[in-house]
């Protein structure tokens, strides 16, 4: 089964080297930004809702808890986008594609 999505980043994104690094720095960012100060957040939402009881979910801690939660798997979404282009980008550095039939004729004349 084929994933569109993926496909489309792939051919898209991936193809071309420029808009891969775009695309990381982009990625980059919301990921800062998404995680910025979220474990702090998270840490003190849960004290007023241990704290408070049922007064702080009605105060909407609940729906906060809820909104931090969501940040956080947008911010682990940047991030899985960011590793990927920077896997891409890390390729083609490191590994430039090179001629097939130069590298075998090169290997014929060593034999």
């Amino acid at each position: 089964m084929r994933a569109p999505l993926r496909d489309a980043f792939r051919r898209l994104v991936l193809g071309r080297a420029w808009l891969t690094f775009v695309v990381m720095c982009i990625a980059f960012l919301c990921f800062g930004i998404g995680t910025l100060n979220l474990l702090h957040l998270l840490t003190a939402n849960a004290a007023f809702l241990a704290s408070n009881g049922w007064m702080a979910v009605v105060d909407g801690g609940l729906q906060q808890l809820v909104g931090l939660v969501w940040n956080g798997a947008v911010s682990m979404f940047a991030y899985v986008v960011f590793k990927t282009c920077e896997h891409s980008m890390v390729d083609w550095l490191a590994h430039p594609r090179t001629n097939i039939s130069a590298d075998a004729a090169s290997s014929d004349d060593d034999h």
